[in-house]
């Protein structure tokens, strides 16, 4: 199965809930006022935000009655334009070489799968990849982060549990700049975003990585559990004023109906999702497309 095959499948239970919605709507409802209150509901129900849904329909209601639309197929196909807005708020994110790629989040979101996926999609783009284990107080987080590694045959840089995190950091850019290593992937400990002293030692990798190797692209990325729809709104909020969020992945968007929330995480924050999770191997992720996905979602309105 091709990646784009993949992102379509792992989009099924979002596009089962809302496109269902939106054909039993167009089958009931007349274009007129009811329709549009009773989208807003289908929007809120598929877990875009009030905020967001409110703004998608006042924007489509403004413009459909000024222009006395009636015809199903053009209100559905500005509907999806609304939505493909939204998810263009944020300018796709072109990662340049060389590359370090702290990957940062809660506990429990998929951070080592997601950095093992990660480096397998560099290696298969044929660039050089060095992985850091800089998550050093979850017991055994060094070897996992290590047999993911192993699969992807790349090199890991790795020192004993409970040691600093940031020497962890300092020993891998320091590597990667002599020999001149393509991409750097950091492993970080999952943190909760009240945490202050976590979110402190966040700041402290970051200055090691500005400091050592200036002459990268440094990138941040949070990895979020698909699973927990509007919540992850508050995440990218609070990491991205205190770390600053470059991009967004994905995991576990197979295992949610409501995938309806990266409509608002985006078109609100306007933080790229960069990458998506679409299965347990090593090779199931996806390079997100915007317009991929809400065709994804949408499916059509035969």
């Amino acid at each position: 199965m091709g990646l784009f095959n993949k992102f379509f499948t792992a989009l099924s239970k979002t596009k089962n809930n809302f496109s269902e919605k939106l054909k039993i709507l167009f089958a009931r409802d007349k274009i007129g006022e009811d329709f549009y209150d009773d989208l807003e509901d289908i929007l809120i129900s598929s877990d875009v935000s009030v905020a967001t849904s409110e703004e998608i329909v006042e924007n489509l209601r403004g413009r459909m009655i000024a222009e006395k639309a009636k015809d199903k197929d053009y209100v559905f196909n500005e509907i999806r334009s609304e939505l493909l807005n939204c998810v263009n708020q944020a300018k796709p994110l072109l990662i340049k070489t060389p590359a370090v790629i702290m990957v940062i989040g809660v506990n429990g979101a998929g951070k080592t799968t997601s950095i093992g996926k990660l480096a397998n999609y560099f290696v298969s783009e044929g660039k050089s990849v060095t992985v850091a284990a800089a998550d050093t107080f979850r017991a055994a987080a060094a070897e996992q982060l290590g047999v993911w590694a192993e699969r992807a045959k790349v090199r890991i840089v790795r020192s004993s549990e409970g040691c600093d995190p940031a020497a962890v950091v300092f020993d891998a850019v320091s590597s990667a700049k002599a020999k001149k290593t393509d991409v750097t992937i950091i492993d970080t400990a999952g943190r909760l975003q009240v945490k202050t002293n976590l979110m402190e030692e966040l700041k402290k990798m970051d200055r090691v990585v500005l400091r050592e190797y200036p002459e990268a692209n440094y990138y941040k990325f949070i990895v979020l559990d698909a699973t927990t729809g509007q919540n992850a709104l508050s995440q990218v909020k609070t990491f991205n004023e205190t770390a600053g969020i470059d991009g967004i992945i994905l995991t576990k968007l197979d295992g949610t109906s409501k995938g309806g929330f990266i409509v608002s995480l985006i078109g609100e924050l306007c933080v790229p999702v960069v990458f998506v999770g679409t299965g347990e191997k090593i090779e199931d992720l996806s390079v997100f497309d915007p317009e991929a996905f809400i065709d994804g979602i949408l499916g059509n309105n035969s």
